[in-house]
This record gives structure tokens, C-alpha cells and sequence, in this order.
């Protein structure tokens, strides 16, 4: 809870009403984002990875895909093109709303796929700044919400806004600023156990994609810097298309040693 111990009882109800306003206009700026994101229907895409740390740099080649399988539920694949030591890697995840997310991952040197533990979801994906956890779709209802503030930037408006998991997290806290325009996080701050500052995502590069009626916006750049480590990922989408139409069996768990 976000209430502070007031000595006087009128001054501590005052306060209960506020930060319950905030509370409320956080998570109701969150429902509108994540319903302004619904109705994609399906998603494919080419993604580059660039790896960086002290100096160096590793870049990597991916496709994914992602699937709207029903209001509660979506299933997602990632896999590894180049280079060869990565190559055939895939990543399967399934989101669900009312239920704990699930994800495998299949490593071809082993041919083996294998269970992401709910212990290891804050682990580093593939070396990156990345976490499995990261790469979920994310559910509204999992997480408690605080309202910080809005500014105008140019002809958009920002809103700042924290998000605490209800469930186990490798966060803590996540505070971000959302785009009114693109109805995205155009930057995340992510706090670690804790409660320091861990990495900070941001988001760049927005193209509108139109499927059927409606118009999503879409990132097609995101560093994640790690501000503990000075070490950085960025993502990169070179093709992207939605609206595209999926099938189930690409997202089953077999699927994934094809």
C-alpha cells in the first residue's frame, strides 16, 4: 500500500482518498493502453539483437511470431537465425490472464527443450539485458499501480506511472512513461529486489500498422542498459506485419523441436 502513518485521523482519511484516486487513474491509464493493444490478431517479424559490453559488440538474427489466441490468452515464438552458435534456438511462450505464464526454450546442441522455471524467469536471456520475464506478454491484473504525473512533450502527453507484480518478480518495481499518441511505454525503469535502480528500456522508432479499422503503434527500436553494469541490448525490427493469420500448431510445444 502507498499510505503513509498520519498522526491526525482527518489528515490520514484526506490522504487514503488521494492515493486511491492515483491508484485508480494509473490503473485506468494501463486498461486503456492494453485495450488500445488488443485486436492484432497475429504478428511476424525479422529482429536483430546487438549485444554490447566493454567495447564489443555481438549481433544476432531472430524471426518471431505472435498470436491473439482469445481476450485472456497468447502464445509467442522466437527463434535464432544467426550466428551459428545460437542458430534454431527458440524461445515459446504462453501468456495467460488468469493463470501463471508459461515458457520453454529448445536448444538444438542438446536437441533438448527445456521448462523455464518460475525461479529462473529473471534470469538473462541468451546473455542479454533481457529476462524471460521480459519478453512475456504482460497482464494488467498482476500487478498493483500508483499514479505519478503528466507532461505535454510536444503535441503528446506522457504519463508517469509505477507498477508493483502481485506475483514472483525479479522486480520490485517497474516506473514508466507512457506515450499518449502511440499508447506505448516509451520508457521503462526497472528496480531490482532491492528496490535500486537496475536497467532502463527505451523505446524509439514508432510505425503505425493498420489492421482492419484499427490503428497500433509499434517500436521498432529498444535499448535495454543495464545502469549497474553499463552493459546494453537493442532490439531492432527490420520486417514487421500484423494482422497476420496464425496457426495454434505453430505455437504447440512440439512445434518446437521441428
Amino acid at each position: 500500500m502507498y499510505l503513509k502513518f498520519i498522526l491526525c485521523l482527518s489528515m490520514a482519511f484526506v490522504s487514503m482518498i488521494g492515493f486511491s484516486q492515483e491508484d485508480n487513474k494509473a490503473y485506468q491509464i494501463a486498461k486503456k493502453i492494453d485495450q488500445a493493444n488488443d485486436g492484432f490478431k497475429g504478428e511476424t517479424s525479422k529482429m536483430i539483437m546487438k549485444l554490447r559490453s566493454a567495447g564489443s559488440e555481438i549481433t544476432r538474427e531472430m524471426v518471431s511470431k505472435m498470436m491473439e489466441e482469445s481476450d485472456s490468452e497468447s502464445k509467442s515464438l522466437l527463434e535464432f537465425l544467426i550466428p551459428k552458435d545460437v542458430s534454431g534456438t527458440k524461445l515459446l511462450t504462453w501468456s495467460v490472464k488468469a493463470d501463471d505464464d508459461s515458457q520453454w526454450i529448445y536448444l538444438p546442441a542438446f536437441k533438448k527443450t527445456k521448462r523455464i522455471s518460475s525461479s529462473t524467469k529473471s534470469s538473462s536471456f541468451m546473455g542479454s539485458e533481457f529476462t524471460y520475464e521480459d519478453l512475456r506478454s504482460v497482464d494488467i491484473d498482476k500487478f498493483d499501480y500508483k499514479f505519478i504525473s503528466e507532461e505535454k512533450k510536444g503535441d503528446d502527453l506522457i504519463w508517469n506511472y509505477e507498477k508493483t507484480p502481485k506475483e514472483k518478480s525479479g522486480y520490485s518495481k517497474q516506473v514508466l512513461k507512457t506515450s499518449q499518441k502511440y499508447m506505448s511505454p516509451v520508457e521503462v525503469s526497472y528496480y531490482d529486489r532491492s528496490d535500486s535502480l537496475l536497467k532502463t528500456a527505451v523505446s524509439s522508432d514508432f510505425k503505425s500498422y493498420k489492421v482492419g479499422a484499427k490503428v497500433f503503434w509499434r517500436p521498432n527500436k529498444i535499448i535495454m542498459k543495464n545502469v549497474q553494469t553499463g552493459k546494453e541490448s537493442e532490439l531492432i525490427w527490420v520486417e514487421r506485419k500484423l494482422g497476420v493469420e496464425l496457426s495454434a500448431r505453430d505455437f504447440a510445444k512440439r512445434s518446437l523441436e521441428r
